[in-house]
């Protein structure tokens, strides 16, 4: 099995609570950050614009995305251009639709074609990938969000369907795929297999790298243990 610094596959933090942002920019193998509105909200925040400044202030050095949040497509591109404005640093997070089902390829094109850095979002199927990759500058660099564990979360087997997505963007040489919303520490060993450009994971499974690599036998023993010493911190009688 491949260390973490052997993998080929850069590894982003998903997240928006500053002191878990901080912490992972700390470590060497975390290549960038991605949120997004319900990340932030669930953090508490509650000042977009003040929060993202605050987060740029310590990190210039490595990719980081916001999303913007009208339903609006006029909106959206008034946003996207604010927050391309916050830094060189700095991809704006479009999704592939709106709430209405209607498709950002326009909005898409026509930033890609001021030269903002996008990050397009919440894909799930190779159509929307080809489309996207059509609406996209190939000289600008962007990322191509699928969200592998929802696609994961109906039944299906996301990895041919990201195996594919990879060989699509092989025409769009400034475009990276990224594997969202993973569920599971395998899914990084899975998205470097594939060659996934980028793999962009949340806090509490970035917490289970240290068991990369652990022996079974090992990890069977403390499994027990945590059985037993639960069983006795709880006092169960038979």
């Amino acid at each position: 099995m491949k260390k973490i610094e052997e993998l080929s596959v850069k590894i982003f933090a998903d997240g928006a609570d500053k002191a878990g942002i901080m912490g992972m920019y700390a470590k060497p193998y975390i290549k960038g950050f991605t949120t997004n509105p319900t990340l932030m909200r669930k953090a508490g925040i509650v000042d977009y614009r003040a929060f993202a400044k605050d987060i740029l202030s310590s990190i210039s050095d490595r990719p980081i995305s916001f999303e913007v949040f009208s339903d609006d497509f006029a909106d959206m591109e008034r946003q996207a251009l604010e927050i391309a404005s916050w830094g060189r640093n700095v991809y704006v997070k479009i999704p592939v639709t709106n709430t209405k089902r209607e498709p950002s390829y326009a909005l898409v094109k026509k930033l890609a074609a001021k030269k903002v850095k996008l990050n397009v979002t919440a894909i799930m199927t190779l159509e929307q990938v080809g489309l996207v990759a059509a609406a996209l500058d190939p000289d600008v660099p962007s990322y191509v969000s699928v969200f592998a564990g929802r696609i994961a979360d109906t039944g299906r087997d996301p990895v041919p369907l990201m195996a594919a997505a990879v060989k699509m963007l092989a025409a769009t040489p400034a475009a990276e795929l990224i594997w969202a919303s993973p569920r599971e520490l395998l899914n990084i060993f899975q998205a470097d297999s594939i060659g996934c450009h980028v793999i962009t994971v949340t806090n509490d499974v970035l917490k289970k790298l240290s068991l990369v690599g652990h022996e079974l036998d090992e990890y069977s023993l403390d499994t027990v243990k945590m059985f037993y010493n639960d069983a006795v911190m709880a006092n169960f009688k038979l």
